[in-house]
């Protein structure tokens, strides 16, 4: 069924109970809202530090916004798009946009004005929905925006080129808009990170959102008493589905602002979580800080802290060796995924599976996976090939993109253009995007291999390798290496510690650098490959 009937369910199970909560360290005001009250509030810098609402509230905002857009015209496969930092308004907006029967159309906050005028075009979206802190974005681009789109703006002091959310919402029913969807029934579209080319549209029907929702539920045994912080942007199909595992429990989860270590610790200390979903670089802040004695646990309430899982990139299996160390009772899971899949999950460890860190896992709640050759022939255990899903949560295409989803989307199974391998029980390791590896004087060198090396080097914060041109062997390893905080290293102690690597894996080239890392924590390997590629290599070999 629709993931909004879950929301109704809820409304009748737990309407009185806490659904979300907003937590924003740099405000200090702390107070809890009637629904009168929040219809009121005054989202500007003196926004108060913590807010929360119930499920009853939850759905009556959805329900408001859904008959206000249908009042204006919106109609079943109609596109919203919504450009919103994570606020108790977003998944209100979320579930009153499908609610309509109109496809919710999440935007990277990230994005330029120009890329907001690109993927809106792309979509072909009818409403943008938007907060202040993208005004000045929308501003440039209004002209072309407005042309036959509702603009409706989240916040105070309503832009003249928009309609204030407010005000269209204040006087709408709050009862359930009558519109059947199914599951069958376009529900979303969500964009590719970018990271291997510019955004292209994902088209899931609502099937995808119910199947993600309830494979969170039974990967992490989510129960009605459990507590889900959540730290990543809503417009990411990882961190909305983690989320659904809660709606599907009607249990209650927290939308963090910050991602400092101590604001981390403090928000599960304080709001009592129980499963914390962490980006690398959020965990190895954690532990950087812990090892320098910045942090103490014993300063945080922590015993109800079960789970922490991780997702969105490769993790180094020496990361969570480490984290480990100072919560040894922690379940852990990693979680394999993509867009195209719904987000994360058709390849989980598993909880009970720690023995297998560095495994992405094995096939997710009804979903099927192989490893295939160039020619779409399964490979044997232990070999490298590319990794294929199928399941009911895979995309319907790539929004008016017909050739690109010839490319990934073959007798129903998707093509994920990442480089796996399964061992002699069953489970599956990511070797690296196929667009990531490097190939050095005919060999394949996997990146992700070499940079989960590094990683277990004390001085090194972050790596990324990728590949460099060079003239007799076509491309070398070049890694780029953030060190730690306070520390010095160079590159004699970096090609000695390599040596333990095969003669061929080690780095030919070491640049000291920051890691560029996209909102989801993904490493942005082709502004690297441009910062550090021909160009730059060319410059050094003037210099010297």
């Amino acid at each position: 069924m629709p993931v909004t009937d879950f929301l109704e369910r809820n409304v009748k199970l737990y309407g009185d109970e806490t659904a979300l909560v907003e937590l924003n360290p740099e405000m200090k005001e702390t107070r809890r809202m009637t629904w009168k009250e929040y219809d009121l509030i005054q989202p500007t810098t003196d926004e108060p530090y913590r807010r929360e609402i119930t499920w009853n509230v939850f759905n009556e905002k959805a329900n408001r916004f859904a008959n206000m857009l249908l009042s204006r015209g919106v109609k079943k496969g109609d596109k919203v798009a919504i450009l919103m930092y994570n606020c108790l308004e977003w998944l209100p907006i979320y579930f009153g946009v499908l609610k309509t029967g109109a496809l919710a159309v999440p935007f990277n906050f990230r994005y330029s004005a120009e890329e907001i005028q690109y993927c809106a075009d792309l979509a072909e979206v009818q409403v943008l929905v938007f907060g202040p802190e993208f005004i000045g974005r929308i501003e440039t681009v209004a002209d072309k925006l407005s042309k036959g789109r509702l603009l409706i703006y989240v916040g105070d002091n309503c832009p003249t080129f928009a309609e204030s959310y407010r005000e269209l919402a204040a006087d709408c029913s709050s009862a359930p808009p009558q519109v059947l969807i199914t599951d069958d029934d376009d529900g979303a579209i969500y964009f590719s990170s970018g990271t291997t080319g510019f955004p292209k549209a994902i088209l899931h029907k609502h099937r995808s959102l119910t199947q993600a929702a309830e494979m969170e539920q039974k990967h992490h045994r989510i129960e009605h008493d459990d507590v889900f912080l959540c730290i990543p942007p809503l417009y990411h199909t990882g961190a909305k589905f983690h989320w659904m595992g809660s709606l599907i429990a009607g249990s209650k989860a927290v939308l963090l602002k910050g991602t400092a270590p101590e604001i981390i610790l403090k928000a599960a200390s304080d709001e009592q979580c129980t499963v914390v979903w962490l980006l690398v670089p959020w965990a190895q802040d954690i532990l950087d800080a812990l090892d320098r004695g910045e942090i103490q646990l014993s300063d945080y309430k922590l015993d109800q802290w079960r789970l922490m899982h991780i997702g969105a990139q490769p993790v180094p299996p020496s990361l969570i060796r480490r984290w480990r160390e100072y919560f040894p009772h922690h379940q852990y899971d990693t979680n394999y995924g993509l867009s195209e899949s719904t987000g994360p999950g058709c390849v989980h460890l598993g909880i009970d599976n720690i023995q297998k860190v560095g495994a992405i896992g094995v096939p997710g709640y009804r979903w099927e996976v192989k490893v295939v050759d160039e020619h779409g022939t399964e490979v044997p255990q232990g070999e490298v090939g590319e990794l294929c899903v199928k399941g009911p949560g895979v995309m319907t295409c790539y929004y008016n993109n017909p050739e690109a989803t010839a490319e990934v989307l073959k007798d129903g199974w998707l093509y994920t253009g990442d480089m796996a391998m399964q061992d002699a029980d069953g489970f599956y390791f990511l070797v690296d995007r196929k667009k990531d590896v490097v190939v050095s004087g005919g060999e394949n060198i996997y990146p992700v291999q070499i940079e989960d090396f590094l990683r277990a080097n004390d001085k090194i914060k972050d790596v990324a390798v990728i590949g460099l041109p060079d003239k007799r062997l076509g491309e070398i390893c070049g890694a780029v290496i953030e060190v730690k905080e306070g520390m010095h290293c160079t590159e004699e102690e970096i090609q000695a510690f390599c040596m333990d690597l095969p003669r061929y894996k080690r780095p030919r080239k070491i640049i000291f650098a920051e890691i560029p890392r996209n909102a989801t924590g993904k490493i942005e390997k082709p502004a690297l490959r441009k910062r550090y590629g021909a160009d730059h290599l060319v410059a050094q070999q003037n210099r010297s």
